[in-house]
């Protein structure tokens, strides 16, 4: 079992004011095959946590550690944390001019695993990926995001995450912008790389609906940079009928 062990994190970002402090202390324990739930309301710190990382260079980490089974991911440039382990899905992903989706999911995962894979058994692989998520075949030959919609460009991280198998991804608001149908397809590609692999799967969302897809074990309410409240799978029902206000003071 492997184990993503966050303690006392602050991170802050550079704005026209100066530094402004965005994760306050956070502390969080993610074991291979348990899948989090981070939930709360804008501006909390949710995807600040994810960038953070990932090793965004826009995310200043002040103090605090994260380590991969005892190994310091924070000291780790940003493609050693992705040898290590660990996968970010963009809440935004990037168009990528002139490489294709099918040259950059082999260089990344040449690069991750340290040799090329089999070009017989690659072959096999992508096609049978991008059956399941239900992508036209011609998207190999696309661009990366370069024209995509909002759900071509979830999926193709989904894709990513499928070929790569990480031992920990962290899902940046994969549900925004999707509708039910895909919403449901994405949330199916989750599933099966949870069913095959050892995966931990950290989940940042604001509302419940793709945890109706994706059951997690454990949710936590991330409030002003910090873990306020933590539970299981009724806590996100709690917040989708109650919503943010108690940990807001809002009528207090």
């Amino acid at each position: 079992m492997s184990t993503l062990s966050i303690r006392d994190l602050h991170v802050s970002v550079e704005t026209d004011a100066g530094a402004k402090e965005i994760l306050r202390g956070v502390n969080l324990d993610i074991n291979s095959t348990e899948t989090h739930a981070i939930m709360g309301p804008n501006g909390s710190g949710k995807s600040t946590l994810a960038y953070a990382l990932a090793g965004h260079p826009g995310y200043t980490v002040t103090s605090g550690t994260a380590a991969i089974d005892g190994e310091d991911i924070l000291e780790m440039s940003v493609d050693e944390r992705a040898k290590a382990g660990l996968f970010l899905a963009m809440q935004y992903p990037v168009e990528v001019p002139g490489v294709t989706v099918t040259n950059f999911l082999r260089t990344a995962k040449t690069a991750i695993d340290g040799e090329a894979p089999k070009l017989r058994t690659w072959t096999k692989d992508l096609s049978e990926a991008m059956k399941n998520l239900r992508v036209d075949p011609a998207f190999a030959s696309r661009n990366v995001n370069e024209g995509f919609s909002g759900g071509e460009k979830k999926r193709h991280e989904i894709l990513q995450m499928e070929l790569l198998k990480p031992r920990f991804a962290i899902l940046d608001e994969t549900d925004s912008g999707l509708d039910v149908d895909a919403l449901r397809i994405v949330s199916e590609g989750v599933n099966r790389v949870k069913e095959k692999t050892d995966v931990g799967v950290l989940l940042i969302t604001h509302y419940t609906r793709i945890l109706r897809y994706i059951q997690p074990d454990y949710v936590h309410v991330m409030v002003n940079g910090r873990i306020a409240e933590e539970g299981g799978a009724e806590l996100a029902a709690r917040l989708e009928n109650e919503g943010y206000d108690r940990f807001l003071g809002v009528g207090a």
